[in-house]
């Protein structure tokens, strides 16, 4: 099937530096690195790199072109990706030498996509495909109700935590994305029947990850190396997962192999650049059996 994805396209600017600063601190940077980032572009990028079919739904600036052209090099249907006036988001992200990262993030054009774009991207999907959201741009809500209309399966990364929005959307959503920490938000936030209610995708960072529906639990254990970056970890496990469960894998081999690509992921410095292919994540495990 297709995952139509309605995702954010940012311009990354990642700072390496000793350790972040706190409050009224300067700290010189020791180098930067520009490259393609945002939830939903690195999801994208992940779900292409896993081999699923994946259509962007996005938006971005004058300044932005590089990054659509980027998206499609990696095979990802850019169609529905407009262009406008504002500028393309960008997020300005602190990286530090135990590889823990601060962000500072502009939204840009991402909160400038109409209904009347995700109305024509979804014009042609099929019952049965997924759409993906999170809360990095404009029209999530309608986007889910037509997708709903249309018979799609829906799944929702509730990032950056949003309450509002959460509230919105849970209704629609077949599978929700969440870390720990956005759980035990959800948990503050919802009776326990709206959070049992729907299938869940959790990531716990090092202590691994599950799958949490109608009482059944898979879990997973995350996978050893050393870190470099984490940027992007949660956005390459949740598009590798998604793309495993379109396919129709099993959900242990489908979030062992999630594991495994955020694993290497971590060990490479950058977002979107640093998310391995199926083939390098094959690889990965196959050394570790």
């Amino acid at each position: 099937m297709t995952i139509y994805n309605l995702g954010s396209i940012n311009i990354d600017h990642s700072y390496r530096m000793a350790h972040l600063p706190a409050p009224g601190e300067t700290i010189a940077a020791r180098a930067l690195v520009t490259g393609l980032g945002g939830k939903g572009a690195n999801q994208s990028i992940a779900i292409a790199r896993a081999r699923g079919d994946v259509r962007h739904i996005g938006r971005i600036g004058p300044e932005g072109g590089w990054t659509r052209d980027r998206l499609a090099a990696e095979g990802v249907d850019v169609t529905h990706v407009a262009s406008g006036q504002t500028p393309t988001g960008h997020a300005i992200i602190a990286v530090d030498d135990a590889a823990e990262n601060a962000i500072i993030l502009y939204p840009g054009a991402n909160r400038r996509i109409a209904e009347e774009d995700v109305a024509a991207a979804l014009s042609g999907a099929r019952e049965g495909d997924w759409l993906l959201l999170q809360n990095e741009t404009s029209a999530g809500l309608a986007a889910a109700r037509m997708a709903r209309e249309r018979g799609l399966r829906i799944c929702y990364c509730a990032a950056p935590f949003d309450s509002a929005a959460v509230h919105e959307i849970l209704p629609h959503v077949d599978l929700l994305s969440v870390n720990a920490v956005e759980e035990a938000q959800l948990r503050a936030d919802l009776s326990e029947e709206a959070v049992e209610s729907v299938a869940r995708l959790v990531t716990y960072g090092a202590r691994g990850a599950a799958w949490i529906a109608g009482g059944q639990v898979v879990e997973v254990p995350s996978v050893g190396v050393t870190a470099v970056d984490t940027t992007g970890a949660g956005d390459c496990f949740l598009g590798v997962a998604l793309a495993g469960i379109d396919r129709g894998a099993p959900i242990e081999t489908a979030l062992t192999h999630a594991a495994a690509a955020a694993a290497l992921q971590v060990t490479r410095p950058g977002a979107a650049d640093a998310i391995p292919t199926a083939d390098e994540v094959a690889a990965f495990l196959a050394e570790r059996r």
